[in-house]
C-alpha cells in the first residue's frame, strides 16, 4: 500500500479541530448578518495583528529552504486589511483598535513558532488555506450583508494576485508533499498545526463576547 501524501495526512489529523473553528457564535452571528460594521471589525482587527506576525515570519524565512517555498508575497495580507480597517472605522482606525489577549497568545506563538521553519508552515497552512477556502464564501456573505466591495470592507479575503484558487491550492499541497522532513519533523509539522487552529479557534470565541455585547444591547 502505497503512502498518504502529506497534504492528506495533515488535513486529515487535522479535522476535528478545523471543524471546532467553524462553530462558533461570533461566527454564527457574523454570518446571520445580526453583528454591526464595528462589531465586524473586531475580527478584521485581531486578524491584522496576527498576520503582520505571520507575514513578517515569511519576510524573515524567504531564503530557507523548507519554509522559502511557502513564502508568497502575493498572499500578504497587511495592506488588505489596512483598506478594510479604513473603510470600517475610518482614517483613526490605529486609535480604535489593540489585541485582545488570545490574539497576543497566537502572535507570540507565530513568532516563536517560526524559529523553525516547520512550525511557520504549521501557521501559515492553518491560516491560509482557510482564507484561500471557506474564506470565499465568507466573503461573499459579507458582501451582501454589508455591501462591501472590493476596494476595503472584505479586501482581506480577495487574492486577485494569486489566479486561480484551485490551482494554487493545488499546487500549494504539492508543497506539502515534498516537504523535506522525517516522519518526526512530520509529525512536529502537526502538533503545531492543531496547536495553531486551537489559538485561532481562541481568539474567535473571545470575540463572542463583542456578539453577546451588541446582541445584549
Amino acid at each position: 500500500m502505497s503512502e498518504s501524501p502529506f497534504s492528506e495526512v495533515l488535513r486529515n489529523a487535522t479535522w476535528g479541530e478545523h471543524a471546532t473553528a467553524e462553530d462558533d457564535s461570533y461566527l454564527k452571528a457574523l454570518m446571520a448578518g445580526r453583528l454591526s460594521p464595528e462589531a465586524y471589525g473586531e475580527m478584521v482587527a485581531q486578524h491584522y495583528f496576527a498576520y503582520l506576525a505571520l507575514d513578517g515570519a515569511a519576510k524573515t524565512l524567504a531564503d530557507d529552504p523548507i519554509a522559502g517555498p511557502f513564502v508568497f508575497p502575493e498572499l500578504y495580507r497587511e495592506e488588505a486589511l489596512v483598506r478594510d480597517l479604513e473603510t470600517i472605522y475610518g482614517a483613526d482606525w490605529r486609535s480604535r483598535i489593540e489585541p485582545s489577549k488570545p490574539t497576543r497568545t497566537l502572535v507570540a506563538r507565530i513568532e516563536q513558532a517560526a524559529t523553525w521553519p516547520g512550525g511557520y508552515i504549521a501557521h501559515h497552512y492553518t491560516r491560509y488555506m482557510g482564507d484561500l477556502s471557506g474564506g470565499q464564501f465568507i466573503r461573499m456573505e459579507l458582501q451582501k450583508i454589508y455591501g462591501y466591495q472590493p476596494g476595503g470592507g472584505v479586501d482581506f479575503y480577495l487574492f486577485d494576485k494569486v489566479g486561480s484558487l484551485p490551482r494554487f491550492k493545488q499546487e500549494y499541497r504539492a508543497r506539502l508533499d515534498a516537504l523535506p522532513l522525517d516522519e518526526a519533523g512530520k509529525q512536529r509539522v502537526i502538533r503545531e498545526t492543531k496547536l495553531a487552529y486551537m489559538l485561532n479557534t481562541e481568539v474567535l470565541a473571545d470575540l463572542g463576547r463583542v456578539a453577546q455585547a451588541e446582541l445584549a444591547a
